[in-house]
């Protein structure tokens, strides 16, 4: 199977899946931001639902960070009454941006799963964890119910070739491939990265690339973590994870060789992301 269908099927109790399968999938880590969290909190009042796991919900407040705008304090009240009857965690304004707290928090992880209401959830592919963000009604039925109904998607793979030029950036990684793809030829995928020049990347440079899955249109940008990330995730999770990664006889809709050697620095226009040109 590949990445992501593991990751479908360890969380929904199958031995294996296939693109187009519908998996209720069990969400490891149900969060919501102080933007939509307020919402959340009123679905599942008003729809009289209960919490799954409180201990696997969480606030992260990072639209706002000062809590100077009225309708944000406003909501970030709301959330933080809700918390402290439901003793759900709250990462307050000063915390961080909430994608990144769940990999720094090791709430993220190779192979874990997590849904939140934001919209670049897919972030946590950096480490090999399956993230979406989600409405608030969706949010609020996977903190009832612990899961996520989702399609598993086509896969891509990217064997990258090559040596990545010293003046590359992992930001300049993106756009170039942006500038191959455009904004459509990856939706609704799963894509997967793979070779040594993807192996070598840093955490910092991996969130980078993975931050842009959303502006590709792809479901997720997943990179399986080298054995420097996995430290870095069993010492943040403060216990032994196991790695999830594709099997090597995995079967993908499409399989792409990239030469990372001939990439440029590039940057975007403003309005499209795939609007790139040359440095």
């Amino acid at each position: 199977m590949t990445l992501i269908e593991k990751i479908l099927a360890n969380h929904s109790n199958k031995d294996t899946v296939k693109p187009g399968d519908i998996v209720d999938v069990y969400m490891d880590v149900r969060a919501a931001r102080d933007f939509g969290g307020a919402n959340v909190v009123k679905n599942i009042v008003d729809n009289g639902l209960s919490l799954e796991d409180p201990s696997r919900t969480f606030f992260t407040f990072d639209c706002n960070p000062t809590g100077s705008d009225q309708k944000y304090a406003v909501n970030q009240q709301i959330c933080r009454d809700f918390a402290r009857d439901h003793g759900i965690k709250i990462y307050d304004i000063d915390a961080g941006i909430g994608t990144h707290l769940l990999i720094h928090e090791g709430l993220a992880y190779s192979g874990s799963t997590a849904v939140t209401t934001d919209s670049h959830a897919n972030i946590l592919g950096a480490v090999g964890a399956f993230g979406q963000g989600m409405g608030d009604q969706d949010i609020a039925a996977a903190w009832s119910n612990g899961k996520s109904l989702f399609k598993v998607p086509k896969s891509i793979k990217l064997n990258f070739t090559g040596v990545k030029p010293n003046n590359v950036t992992a930001k300049d990684i993106v756009l170039n491939l942006l500038s191959k793809f455009g904004a459509n030829t990856l939706l609704g995928y799963s894509v997967e990265f793979h070779g040594d020049a993807i192996d070598q990347l840093s955490l910092d440079e991996r969130i980078t690339i993975a931050s842009m899955g959303t502006e590709m249109g792809a479901i997720i940008l997943l990179l399986t973590p080298n054995k420097e990330i996995m430290r870095f995730s069993e010492l943040k999770a403060g216990r032994k994870l196991d790695l999830v990664a594709a099997d090597q006889d995995a079967n993908y809709d499409q399989e792409i060789d990239i030469n990372i050697s001939a990439f440029i620095p590039r940057v975007s226009r403003p309005g499209a992301p795939h609007d790139t040109v040359d440095v």
